[in-house]
């Protein structure tokens, strides 16, 4: 097998026939800056003396990565010590080929705390841009990429304080395996309860083929203008949330077609991105590309709705600050379109806006205030093309701009099959296909694509059957109260216990009325009943806009304008407020009504635009706990017509309710809102179908599904329930098999006699699988009593909980050798990853136990809703509240179960419990390491006022004992191995600065 040392030998020795200079001279923090002087000096035709040498160190390096990233980008100012100034930049940052690159190896920097080796960095003009980390075939990717996030994370490791802090990519290889990630602050590599996944990409080539062998990869990636290019093109820095983007490569190919296109000036083109692959960052790369290109006088981003321009604008101004102005209105717009200020180069504008611009009949004239810019080289670059184009738009920007380019971004592009608007051309008549707008396809990314390469999820489609032996035709619709009944049965579990939030997708305003109208009487009877929590339902449909404009003030005709565009791409819900406006306006303003009481909001149907955007907002508040935004804040089920089924993104909806007829791009884009990744709560987007619409579907898979279109369903769509019942089955079985191995049954409490860390790590790599697949089960809605009855047969529920309890009081114990022990653990340690996100339960939270615990102890014995013991159980079975179970489980333990407490009282009681229990432990502590209690604590709360450790507060602390210094050394040691502990425990997951020194 090939050793790391091989591993690194080849990869170096490829780099020097790819032109890099090997530096072996360059070993350590002194050799690493000297270089740098040296390239700096070069480039920027100067020589520094030492002392300005060390004073252009101290200004350049920068803790903060974000800041030092653009640094690097941009030209800086210096003075010197003769007080001239020196304009100067640390790369050639006009053509960065002609840059230096340099590869060294094993390189050390020695800081204050740290002792890090790093295999190979690469360096562009002395700085060090690129970490590969290398291990070997049988060693997993995730170690390596585990080890740079420990390292990054380790205070004084170089990336605060040295050049590292310049540092970009982050390669890690096993010689067969290669992904790369960009540089941040604050990344965490390990999982947790709320789990957010690192973004880590593959590379690919055009059309989609990985790769991942180190060799191949290092051809296509790491050749100098290559990575010159994507260190300076296709990585953004995101102004809003400073941090790093480096583009996928499906975004890069599309972004050099379009360029390239524009370039040799070979007329239009379309790309085909499926929704929710990024396709606003590829728009905004894309523009900001051509605004350094001198031919091109201006470039558009067009989109069709308002609240998409708002979206994007953004959108885009997240990645660079101030990039787009709003276009307040047309006006607006045609002042921008003639300006020749470099920052109006680049411009959002809706379709309409365009339209308006050029009507030729427009009493403001606007059409030939512009025609300066008629035969300019003009880009217009469209958001879901199909969509924008296909009017009266497309002729009037091709006649008026005879000389731009027509660039659409589509997710479901319009094909001969899926095409239904007319046109005549030399007296033939055809429909409106992509490609006979735009020309040509530039680059395509389907669904297909997206899925396998996990950045969408499949979907589960579950086709209502009803009850009975009737089945609903194709189609056609079935009974209001018979879907109200199915949503409010199945939606528990559709949304994971309400982690998520669904869509209720309606074939008119009427239908939606009626179903609003329903979900509250029905909720009301359940109500009844002091179990039932009620879903907070909502509904969002256009208002007819001629009736927000009869008032005739300046304020009403801009909000019925206002309506009257968001309709532009509402069809169905412009046909239907024709008829019975005012039956309509009155039952909107009845649900506004009846929102506003809800969630404490004021809103009203005349400004109908700000209780849109408060809807979408709730919907994706739904990211936060219960603890941190009460769920009676957050919306459950969104009933629509044609809203939010396009443009919408929000990961944590996760179910759409279909009662319309769907098909071709509008069943992928109404489908497409439930896919957006999270992590193993979210396995795959729900649709739960009320119209039995099996052939629609399998027909826009066949459409969609790009190349590949024989293996597309079963790329698309989960596994039906009978073959993962099968799949849990068999992993319970082979958890049974392990245990038998080691003379165990296959009982929860037997875990705890599994002897050694190797069975251990092996119990949660197999109940890790059992909890997956449990997951994934939970959230079919289509299971019957038959299917239920087995899946409890396998693994009975407090059977499962128990296993759970084990399985985190497991993870717990090897969490702590990762921890402690780091490098120095065993492999297999440091590579579990425990995914406790699974172990999580959105309902389960520190409210919950507590209400819980409220309602048992205020019951007769006879009546309680569960014992203290079956409480703890519930607590030590999610990993919630891993971080307070000890505490929890203690205090719980102390109460009298026949006490009859309410929820503020236990509250209370709590909070003085774990005050007087820490009090207890800091008082032993002192005591066994000859303190004052007094002086500790202070020395502890000033620690968690600052979440800082002080170095010197601790020796200060110790002052008064009068030690020797290696007395004074061991006596540290020894207590910050007892205060490490306590001090995380009332830290509660927060992490303090400077503690990991101490680990």
């Amino acid at each position: 097998m090939t050793t790391e040392k091989q591993i690194e030998e080849n990869l170096i020795k490829q780099l020097t026939e790819l032109k890099y200079i090997h530096r072996k001279d360059i070993v350590d923090r002194k050799t690493l800056e000297q270089n740098f002087k040296t390239k700096f000096e070069a480039l920027n035709r100067i020589k520094l003396t030492e002392s300005e040498f060390l004073r252009l160190r101290e200004e350049i390096i920068n803790p903060d990565v974000f800041a030092a990233s653009k640094l690097l980008r941009e030209r800086q100012y210096f003075q010197r010590e003769d007080g001239t100034p020196l304009h100067y930049t640390l790369v050639n940052i006009k053509d960065w080929c002609k840059n230096e690159y340099e590869v060294v190896s094993q390189l050390r920097i020695n800081t204050e705390n740290s002792h890090q080796r790093y295999d190979v960095i690469l360096l562009i003009n002395g700085l060090p841009v690129v970490q590969i980390e290398l291990k070997k075939l049988d060693i997993s990717h995730r170690k390596a990429m585990q080890q740079i996030v420990d390292y990054r994370n380790d205070p004084g490791n170089g990336y605060t304080n040295s050049l590292l802090c310049f540092m970009q990519l982050f390669i890690v290889s096993n010689g067969s395996r290669t992904l790369y990630f960009a540089n941040n602050k604050n990344q965490h590599f390990n999982f947790n309860a709320d789990e957010q996944f690192l973004p880590v990409y593959e590379f690919a080539d055009r059309d989609n083929k990985k790769i991942n062998d180190l060799h191949e990869f290092a051809e296509k990636f790491l050749t100098k203008c290559t990575l010159g290019e994507m260190i300076s093109k296709y990585m953004v820095l995101v102004e809003s949330e400073q941090k790093l983007l480096v583009m996928r490569p499906y975004q890069i190919y599309a972004v050099k077609a379009i360029v390239d296109c524009i370039h040799q000036n070979r007329g239009n083109g379309y790309i085909w991105h499926t929704t929710g692959s990024g396709k606003t960052l590829t728009s905004f790369k894309a523009s900001t590309l051509l605004k350094e290109n001198q031919d091109i006088e201006k470039c558009l981003f067009v989109v069709d709705r308002k609240d998409l321009d708002r979206q994007t604008r953004e959108e885009f101004n997240k990645f660079q600050e101030g990039s787009v102005e709003e276009n307040t209105n047309t006006e607006t717009l045609v002042r921008r379109l003639l300006s020749t200020d470099y920052a109006d180069k680049v411009i959002v504008t809706t379709i309409q806006k365009l339209g308006l611009a050029l009507d030729g009949t427009n009493k403001k004239n606007y059409k030939e205030r512009l025609k300066p810019l008629s035969n300019k080289r003009i880009v217009f670059i469209f958001d879901e093309c199909h969509r924008s184009q296909f009017g009266e738009n497309h002729k009037a920007i091709k006649e008026f701009f005879p000389q731009a380019q027509l660039f659409g971004f589509t997710g479901t592009p319009i094909f001969d099959e899926n095409a239904t608007q007319k046109i005549r051309e030399d007296q033939y008549e055809t429909y409106k296909t992509t490609e006979s707008i735009f020309e040509k396809e530039l680059h395509a990314y389907t669904i297909t694509n997206a899925i396998e390469d996990k950045n969408v999820l499949r979907f589960h489609i579950d086709y209502f059957k009803g009850k009975g032996t009737q089945t609903p035709k194709p189609g056609e619709p079935i009974a209001q109260q018979a879907v109200v009944e199915a949503i409010l049965d199945k939606h528990n579990a559709a949304t994971n216990s309400r982690r998520f939030n669904a869509i209720l997708a309606t074939a008119s305003i009427n239908n939606a009325i009626e179903y609003y109208q329903l979900f509250k009487e029905t909720q009301k009877k359940k109500a009844a009943n002091e179990d039932y929590v009620p879903l907070n339902i909502v509904c969002v449909f256009s208002p007819p806009a001629q009736l927000i404009a009869k008032n005739g003030d300046q304020q009403s005709q801009k909000n019925a304008a206002d309506v009257k565009q968001l309709q532009e791409d509402l069809q169905q819900e412009k046909e239907d407020n024709q008829t019975n406006p005012e039956e309509k306006k009155k039952a909107l303003t009845e649900i506004i009504t009846d929102y506003n009481l809800q969630f404490g909001t004021n809103h009203n149907i005349n400004e109908f635009d700000l209780y849109y955007q408060d809807v979408q907002t709730r919907i994706k508040n739904q990211k936060y706990s219960n603890k941190d935004y009460p769920h009676k804040n957050k919306i459950d089920v969104t009933i629509v017509v044609d809203m939010l089924l396009t443009g919408f993104d929000s990961k944590y909806l996760n179910t759409l309710y279909v009662d319309k007829n769907l098909k071709y791009h509008g069943l992928i884009q109404a489908f497409s809102r439930t896919n957006r990744v999270l992590n193993d709560t979210k396995p795959y987007g729900n649709i739960l179908d009320f119209r039995s619409q099996q052939e629609a579907v399998n027909q826009a898979i066949g459409l969609f599904s790009g190349k590949d279109k024989g293996e597309a369903k079963e790329i698309w769509l989960v596994d039906p329930a009978p073959v993962v019942i099968a799949e849990y089955q068999k992993a319970v079985a082979a958890l049974g098999e392990f245990m038998q191995q080691h003379n165990l049954v296959n009982e929860p409490q037997e875990v705890y006699n599994l002897k050694g860390d190797a069975a251990r790590i092996t119990f949660v790599k197999n109940f890790k699988e059992v909890q997956r697949l449990k997951t994934q089960l939970d959230q079919y809605t289509d299971l019957n009593e038959t299917q239920r009855a087995k899946i409890e047969t396998i693994l009975p529920k407090e059977k499962l909980q128990a296993f759970r309890s084990s399985y985190l009081e497991t993870a717990k114990q090897l969490r702590e050798i990762q921890q402690k022990e780091g490098d120095q653990a065993p492999p297999d340690i440091q590579q579990l990853d425990f995914e406790l996100v699974l172990f999580a339960s959105a309902v389960i939270d520190y409210d919950y136990i507590m209400a819980l615990i409220a309602d048992s102890t205020q019951q007769k014995p006879a009546k309680q809703k569960m014992t203290k013991a079956q409480v703890i159980n519930l607590l030590s079975s999610n990993s919630n509240l891993m971080d307070e179970q000890e505490d929890l489980t203690d205090y719980i333990n102390s109460l009298d179960w026949n006490s009859g407490q309410d929820v503020n009282t236990l509250r209370r009681g709590y909070d003085t419990f774990k005050t007087e229990k820490n009090e207890k432990e800091l008082t032993a502590i002192a005591h066994q390491h000859g303190l004052q209690t007094a002086d500790l604590k202070v020395f502890v709360d000033g620690i968690m006022s600052r979440m800082i450790f002080d170095g010197e507060k601790l020796t200060d602390l110790l002052e008064p004992l009068e030690l020797s210094w290696k007395e004074r050394r061991v006596k540290e040691l020894a207590l910050m191995e007892d205060l490490v502990p306590h001090l995380k425990k009332i830290a509660q997951g927060r992490e303090i600065s400077g503690l990991a020194a101490y680990e």
